[in-house]
C-alpha cells in the first residue's frame, strides 16, 4: 500500500539510504535474512498443523484406537474443528498478551501451550485426550499465527516486510506439503493394514514438537520488538535493536529515521486515544479494557469503517467457504470417495495437493503487487468454482461405478489438484494482503484482528460440517463449495475496490470516508516536526541528526496537548 503514517516526511530519504528491497534485501543483510528464516518456522508450524491431521484420520491404527470418534461423522467433525475453535480464542487473547508481555514472551507462552496440546494428543489413548489436546494446541496455533508475523514485521526493516509476508505464506504451504508427505511415510510403520503400529500416527503428531521447540528456544535469543520497546518507554534499547538489525551505528541517519518513525507512530496512537477518550487516560486496567472495547465499537459506529469491517470479514468468510480446508482436512477421504482404492494411494494423492499448492504460491507472492488484488482473487474464485462443479458432475455420474470409469476418477482427482493450485496463487496469500491494507492507521490492528477471527471461526465451522455433508449429500458438497466460491468471486468483483498501490487518502475516498486519512496525516505531520523527523527531509545528506536525548522532551508535551 502506498504512503502515509510515519513514513510521510522522511520515507524517500530512508528508501535512498536503505539497501535493496524484497528478496534482494533479504539476501543482502545476513541478520535480516536470519530473521526471515526464523519467521518461516512460525508459518511452517502453522501449515504442518493444518495438514497433518487429515492423514492421521485415515490411518488404520488411529481408527482402531479412536473408532468411537472417527466412525461418526458428527464427532469426526468436532475432532477436526475443535482446533480451530481453540485458535479463534487464541487470536482474541493474543493482542492483549502481545502488548502486555511483549511479542517475544507471547511467542514463548504460545509455544508452551502448543507443546502441551501436542503431547496430550501424541500420548492419547481415548478420544477425549484428542479433543482436549487439539483444543489446547489450537490456542497455541492461533496465538502464533498472529504473534510471529507481528514480531518479525516489527523487527525487520521496512523495505523487506512485504517479502516477509510472502515468505510466511510460502512457509505455511510448505508446512502443509511436508505434513502430507510425513503422513504418507509414517503410514508404513508396522504395515498399512491391521498390523499398523500406533507409532504411525503418534510420530506424525509428535514431529510438530521439533519446529515448535526450535521456535520457542530460538526466540529467547532474539531481541525484543523495537515497536514494543518504544511503546513501553525503552527508547535506548529500541535504538540498539534497530542498530544491530541494520548493522549500522545508532546515530546513523537510517537508524535514526526508522527509530523516529516508530516513535511518531506511538505518539500518534497516544494522541488519537487521548482525543477520542480523554476520560480513560489514567492507565488503570479498567480504563485500558474500556479503551480496547471502545476501539472495537468505533469500527461499527462509522459507516465507512463498517464497510471495511464487512470487506475484511467477508473476504475471510469466502476464503474459508471455498472449501479449501475441507480439502486439506479430509483429502484422503475425498480421494477415496473419488475412486482411489487403498489408504496409501489416497495419501499419495493428498501429498500432490500439498506440492501443487506450494508451487502455485511462489508466482503469487512475486507478482501480486504488479497484477493487483481483484484480478487474482476473482480469477482464483471462478477457477475453484469450476473445479468444484466438474468434480460434482463426475461424482454424481460415476460414484457407484468408479472401478469401471478409472479415467473419470483420475480426472476428478486432477481437478482437486487444480483447485489447490488456484487457491495457492489467489485466495491463500491475497486475502491476507487485502485485509491488512484497507484500514486507516488508527484502527489497523483492531481491524485486522476482526478479519483474522472471522477466518478462524469460519475455518472451525467448515471443519465441523464437512464430514456430515460428505456423508449425507455426497457430490452436493462440491456443488455447495463451488457455489460459495463463485459468490466469493462476485463479491470481490462488485463490492471490493482495487487496493493495489493506493495511498491512505485514496483508500478513504474509495471507502467513502474522504478526509479521514488527511486529518490523521496532519496530526502526524505535527508530531514528526516536533520530534525532529522532518530534519531528515533535508536534501543535504550531511545535515546533523536530531539529538536522541531531545526527543523525549517532546513526548509528555504532545500527550498533554492532546
Amino acid at each position: 500500500m502506498g504512503g502515509g503514517g510515519a513514513n510521510i516526511v522522511a520515507s524517500n530519504r530512508r528508501k535512498n539510504l536503505a539497501g535493496p528491497s524484497g528478496w534482494a534485501g533479504l539476501l543482502a543483510n545476513a541478520r535480516v535474512f536470519a530473521i526471515a528464516v526464523f519467521a518461516s518456522l512460525g508459518g511452517l508450524l502453522y501449515g504442518y498443523n493444518q495438514g497433518v491431521f487429515s492423514g492421521v484420520l485415515n490411518m488404520k491404527s488411529f481408527d482402531n484406537r479412536m473408532a468411537s470418534a472417527v466412525d461418526d461423522a458428527g464427532t469426526k467433525g468436532w475432532l477436526v474443528s475443535i482446533l480451530e475453535l481453540g485458535a479463534w480464542l487464541g487470536v482474541l487473547f493474543t493482542g492483549y498478551l502481545a502488548d502486555k508481555l511483549s511479542r517475544k514472551y507471547t511467542i514463548v507462552l504460545a509455544v508452551i501451550v502448543f507443546c502441551i496440546g501436542v503431547i496430550v494428543q501424541t500420548s492419547a489413548f481415548a478420544p477425549s485426550s484428542i479433543f482436549g489436546g487439539r483444543f489446547v494446541t489450537g490456542l497455541g496455533v492461533g496465538s502464533l499465527s498472529m504473534a510471529v508475523p507481528l514480531y518479525n514485521a516489527e523487527l525487520a526493516p521496512p523495505e523487506v516486510r512485504g517479502s516477509l509476508v510472502a515468505l510466511q505464506q510460502l512457509a505455511i504451504t510448505f508446512g502443509i506439503m511436508v505434513s502430507f508427505w510425513i503422513d504418507y511415510g509414517t503410514n508404513y510403520i508396522g504395515g498399512t493394514g491391521d498390523s499398523q503400529s500406533e507409532a504411525a500416527w503418534r510420530v506424525a503428531l509428535a514431529l510438530q514438537l521439533v519446529p515448535a521447540i526450535i521456535l520457542g528456544v530460538g526466540i529467547l535469543f532474539m531481541p525484543f520488538s523495537p515497536r514494543w520497546l518504544v511503546n513501553n518507554g525503552h527508547d535506548d534499547e529500541a535504538l540498539q535493536v534497530l542498530s544491530r538489525a541494520r548493522r549500522l551505528a545508532p546515530d546513523s541517519d537510517l537508524v535514526q529515521i526508522e527509530f523516529l518513525e516508530i516513535k511518531a507512530q506511538y505518539l500518534f496512537e497516544q494522541e488519537t486515544s487521548a482525543i477520542k477518550f480523554p476520560d480513560l487516560q489514567d492507565g488503570s486496567w479498567k480504563s485500558n479494557f474500556k479503551l480496547g472495547l471502545y476501539g472495537y465499537l468505533s469500527l461499527l459506529q462509522s459507516r465507512p469503517l463498517l464497510y471495511r469491517v464487512a470487506v475484511g470479514s467477508l473476504t475471510m468468510f469466502f476464503q474459508q467457504w471455498t472449501g479449501v480446508n475441507a480439502i486439506l482436512y479430509y483429502a484422503p477421504s475425498i480421494f477415496q470417495d473419488l475412486g482411489l482404492t487403498g489408504n496409501t494411494n489416497s495419501l499419495l494423492a493428498t501429498g500432490v495437493v500439498g506440492i501443487v499448492m506450494f508451487l502455485a504460491t511462489i508466482p503469487a507472492v512475486i507478482w501480486v503487487d504488479k497484477v493487483g488484488r481483484k484480478p487474482v482473487l476473482i480469477s482464483g474464485a471462478f477457477i475453484m468454482a469450476g473445479c468444484h462443479i466438474i468434480v460434482a458432475v463426475l461424482t454424481g455420474l460415476y460414484h457407484d461405478s468408479w472401478d469401471s470409469h478409472v479415467v473419470a476418477g483420475w480426472a476428478a482427482c486432477a481437478f482437486v489438484w487444480i483447485f489447490a493450485m488456484a487457491f495457492g496463487y489467489s485466495w491463500g496469500p491475497c486475502s491476507w494482503i487485502l485485509i491488512a491494507e484497507i484500514w486507516p492507521l488508527s484502527v489497523r490492528g483492531k481491524g485486522v484482528s476482526i478479519a483474522a477471527s472471522s477466518n478462524w471461526m469460519n475455518n472451525f465451522i467448515v471443519g465441523q460440517v464437512t464430514p456430515t455433508m460428505l456423508e449425507h449429500i455426497n457430490f452436493g458438497t462440491f456443488v455447495f463449495f463451488g457455489t460459495f466460491s463463485f459468490l466469493g468471486g462476485l463479491f470481490i468483483w462488485y463490492s471490493v475496490p482495487e487496493t493495489k498501490g493506493l495511498t491512505l487518502e485514496e483508500m478513504d475516498e474509495i471507502f467513502g470516508s474522504a478526509g479521514m486519512a488527511a486529518g490523521e496525516q496532519e496530526r502526524m505531520h505535527a508530531i514528526e516536526r516536533q520530534i525532529g523527523l522532518d530534519a531528515y527531509n533535508d536534501p543535504d545528506i550531511d545535515r546533523a541528526s536530531p539529538v536522541h536525548s531531545d526527543i523525549r522532551k517532546h513526548d509528555d508535551s504532545l500527550i498533554e496537548k492532546a
